[in-house]
């Protein structure tokens, strides 16, 4: 059998071994020659070569190795290692190092017109390799993993750990052997870090020994002043943590949830006070145990806790004001109203705290504390309904949909109800933003009518201010208009986090991605765990491709809520961006998200497709979309254009065919009352991409003339990058490269899925780019290093 090139293969899944001769170098010409003939010789013998019908055997440029890819399993290229390892001691003279990896390889045509094979799967085989010395068969995780799921194997592989390789990039080795085949012994590389660590440990205790002894010199000093303790936050500062629900009906928690936040609505509006969000205390208990732990967290000197109990229109409201350094009680009241009469516990709650913490009051800070929002009761519990549902973390449509419903009929009930229209107007504008409501054109004119209402109503009410700032920067784009009534604003809210954080999203749509950053870090001050500000600022630092930072505010995220889905997907679209498959797949294959988090599913979706192995991701979007949720919208046909991508790459092209034909009756359904909806428009383009429709240029062309990049430099380049993926279908490659090169010198967080940046380490796994692989403006785009 003689040593074939490869020829025409697309992007897949190969398993692949990678063997170097060690000491290659040192040999005279003609000795190498004889030696890589001997290698191949023996290489060509092994009964796994031999039985493989499909296996690639290619010759790498180095001329000091080859790699050995096979298309069935993992178990081949192992195998096949310790043949050769068993033929070799017959030869002492030749001494090889073996690595095996399983992930992307593809034809390519080299620089010399030949054709060969090329991918992450060979480039990683020959890392996991380099870490090894002569006689190692060396492992990734990913190939030991697969392994380990047969019990022969399992006895065989022995975890290294982590070894650092080319670029600083980090791979994960096992070491195969047995009997007297491969190489027991550590590998130097393994030694070196090991002796490294162990420097690294006893600096670590010398100077945990000289911090230890500070700490203990600091401790001293503040037990001789203990007022010092309380210093390190506000004395005039306070977090309203979540009042627990002592109603014999359960569903009476939203009502406890509104108390709670009126009150701190009515205490943020206090200049003299540091008061924390609802979006950072709302993950603690009622009454926890360690108030001085969650102060400190917090940032506050006080904490306080309360209760509500209502049956009917009676209720009874617990509240006690607490020092944190000390766990000291300072105030503690009970109040027992009707419901007609609840505004008044609120404001007279308020009231106390300021008096407690001694905080200068102006005369319009008190009466906006002691203002009735609304004389009618069922207006108010509809009210308190609404901003239960509008205060849930999750952009669901169900949450959506409960929160306009309850806030209409809030208004309905009381047409005068000014602050009832106020965050009617902010839930509708914030919904069409993130299209957890269809973005049609009505909801956009209902936003407008709530927010004119607001105004009329009470032309300088607080949250109607917000709310026209919102309604400008998220359903007209008008950001010097937002950003004006946003100031407005800040002056009435001092304590409102949301200001900063709304103003950091105009900064970056902008493209002011510094001052972006400035309003995120001051606003995460007012708002240390609001998990969606945090979420926010990470995609920022996406958007920038600064992923360390980005992973460092998701694992923010993570530490106040442990095992979150769309953090944990968030993470998996940064490996993705980063070419590191196996470590998205960790993070995605564990997760099950349901139909009514579709960018959740899309991003396993893609990891399937990324993979080359779509199959086991058919059934549950067919399952999905068996049963469409109709509050998706037209989400279920982009679901559809999925379905469709994810059969053409599992090589079903009649089935991915009809999926994308009834994709796009379903998407342009909803273009009469979405006309403006890029994303939908975008959806369209792919689809029509799918069936060869020239439309799909014309889409994508649309769509970026919706959303231009010069007015948003945050989803602007969404539809660039659509362009790209069209137009490299469609067999126009000169304006794919054009659209990639812009692409990739702008900041970019991605248009599929859960926004997963387009890099050239995607670039070279996608396969909707698999047209333009032996372009040399693509190749080069591909090789291009990651940011630093």
């Amino acid at each position: 059998m003689a040593l074939e090139p490869a020829k025409n293969l697309r992007l897949e899944i190969g398993h692949v071994l990678f063997i170097d001769l060690v000491g290659y170098s040192k040999l005279l010409i003609e000795e190498q020659k004889g030696r890589l003939r001997q290698l191949t010789d023996i290489v060509l013998a092994t009964a796994q070569v031999r039985e493989s019908a499909n296996e690639q055997v290619v010759r790498l440029p180095t001329g000091d190795g080859m790699a050995l890819v096979f298309r069935n399993s993992a178990e081949e290229p192992a195998r096949c290692a310790l043949e050769i390892a068993e033929a070799l001691k017959e030869h002492p003279e030749i001494r090889v190092r073996m690595g095996v990896h399983s992930g992307p390889i593809s034809g390519v045509v080299d620089v010399d017109g030949r054709a060969n094979v090329a991918g992450a799967g060979i480039n990683i085989a020959q890392r996991v390799m380099d870490c090894g010395d002569a006689g190692h068969i060396l492992l990734s995780r990913h190939v030991a993993e697969d392994l380990e799921s047969f019990g022969h194997w399992q006895p065989r592989l022995h975890d290294l750990g982590e070894c650092e390789v080319k670029h600083g990039v980090r791979v994960s080795v096992f070491n195969l052997y047995e009997d007297e085949l491969g190489n027991p012994q550590l590998p130097k590389k393994f030694q070196a870090l090991k002796k490294q660590r162990t420097r690294i440990r006893w600096a670590g205790v010398a100077m945990a020994l000289v911090l230890l002894a500070t700490i203990l010199a600091a401790f001293l000093i503040i037990l001789r002043n203990p007022a010092r303790l309380a210093s390190v936050a506000p004395e005039k500062s306070i977090a309203v943590l979540p009042f627990e629900n002592l109603s014999s009906d359960q569903n009476n928690a939203y009502f406890a949830e509104g108390i709670q936040d009126e009150i701190l609505t009515r205490l943020s509006k206090i200049a003299d006070l540091k008061v924390i969000s609802r979006t950072s205390t709302q993950h603690y208990k009622s009454a926890p145990e360690n108030l001085s732990e969650i102060a400190r967290q917090l940032g506050v000197a006080h904490v306080l806790e309360g209760s509500v109990q209502k049956s009917g229109d009676a209720v009874r409201v617990n509240v006690q004001l607490i020092k944190a350094a000390n766990d000291s009680h300072l105030w503690a009241d009970t109040y027992d109203r009707r419901l007609t009469d609840i505004f008044s516990v609120e404001s007279e709650v308020a009231k106390a705290i300021a008096d407690q913490l001694r905080a200068h009051l102006s005369g319009r800070e008190r009466n906006v504390i002691a203002a009735k929002p609304t004389d009618n009761a069922q207006a108010y519990d509809a009210y308190l309904r609404g901003l239960a549902y509008s205060l849930k973390t999750s952009n669901t449509p169900a949450n959506a949909i409960g929160a306009q419903k309850y806030l209409k009929e809030a208004v309905r009930l009381d047409p005068k109800f000014a602050r009832g229209w106020a965050l009617l107007a902010y839930v509708d504008a914030r919904y069409y933003s993130t299209q957890s409501l269809q973005p049609t054109i009505s909801l956009r004119e209902e936003a407008r009518q709530a927010v004119e209402t607001a105004l009329t109503l009470q032309p300088d009410l607080d949250e109607a201010l917000l709310a026209k700032g919102y309604y400008n920067y998220a359903c007209l784009k008008d950001y010097n208009t937002a950003e004006h009534y946003f100031e407005q604003a800040r002056q009435l809210l001092p304590n409102n986090s949301r200001i900063p954080e709304f103003l950091a999203y105009v900064e970056r749509r902008r493209g002011h991605w510094d001052r972006s950053e400035s309003y995120f870090n001051e606003a995460e001050r007012l708002d240390p765990r609001n998990v969606n500000l945090l979420i926010q600022h990470a995609f920022s630092y996406r958007s920038l491709h600064r992923f360390p930072d980005a992973l460092r505010k998701l694992d923010q995220v993570l530490d106040i809520t442990p095992g979150d889905l769309d953090t944990l997907v968030e993470k998996a679209a940064i490996a993705q961006a980063e070419g590191d498959l196996p470590r998205a797949a960790a993070l995605l294959a564990p997760l099950h998200p349901s139909a009514d988090d579709p960018g959740a599913v899309e991003m396993q979706v893609y990891q399937a497709i990324l993979e080359r192995r779509p199959g086991k991701m058919i059934p549950r979007l067919q399952e999905i979309l068996a049963k469409p949720d109709p509050a998706l919208g037209y989400i279920n046909g982009e679901l559809r254009f999925w379905l469709g991508w994810a059969q053409e790459v599992a090589g079903d092209h009649a089935a991915a065919h009809e999926s994308w034909q009834r994709a796009r009756s379903e998407l342009e359904s909803f273009l009469k009352e979405q006309p403006e909806n890029y994303i939908l428009i975008e959806d369209l383009a792919l689809t029509n991409m799918g069936l060869r429709d020239k439309a799909a240029l014309t889409l994508a062309e649309h769509a970026m003339a919706l959303v231009p990049i010069e007015k948003d430099a945050l989803t602007g380049p969404f539809a660039i990058e659509i362009l790209a993926r069209v137009a490299a279908r469609m067999g126009e490659p000169d304006r794919a490269i054009a659209a990639l090169q812009k692409l990739l010198s702008v900041p970019s967080a991605g248009a599929l899925a859960a926004g997963v940046p387009l890099t050239p380490a995607l670039l070279r796994l996608d396969p909707m780019f698999d047209a333009l692989r032996n372009d040399p403006r693509f190749q080069e785009f591909a090789a291009s290093p990651a940011p630093e």
